[in-house]
């Protein structure tokens, strides 16, 4: 999982332009959107669109996005659970 972590770290950086930020700079469990990353809803989207590129994975339901964004961790949880790629 912490190889994955890893990975979502560096994507999240790549794909949110996030410049100046190394993975170091974003805690597993810190929150991504509101205090802690600060990500809004356009970057919801981008990470929506990740979960279907790279992972095979599509959110049947928006609001399924709240709990699964959350955190690093909890996009970790998810993607193990039920990766298609």
């Amino acid at each position: 999982m912490n190889e994955l972590i890893l990975e979502l770290k560096q994507e999240i950086i790549k794909v949110l332009n996030l410049e100046g930020m190394t993975p170091d700079d974003i805690t597993s469990d810190g929150e991504l959107f509101g205090a802690g990353l600060g990500l809004d809803s356009i970057d919801a989207l981008e990470l929506i669109v990740l979960l279907e590129k790279n992972y095979g994975i599509k959110l049947k339901d928006p609001s399924q996005g709240k709990e699964i964004f959350k955190s690093i961790r909890t996009m970790a949880e998810y993607i193990t659970a039920h990766r298609t790629k």
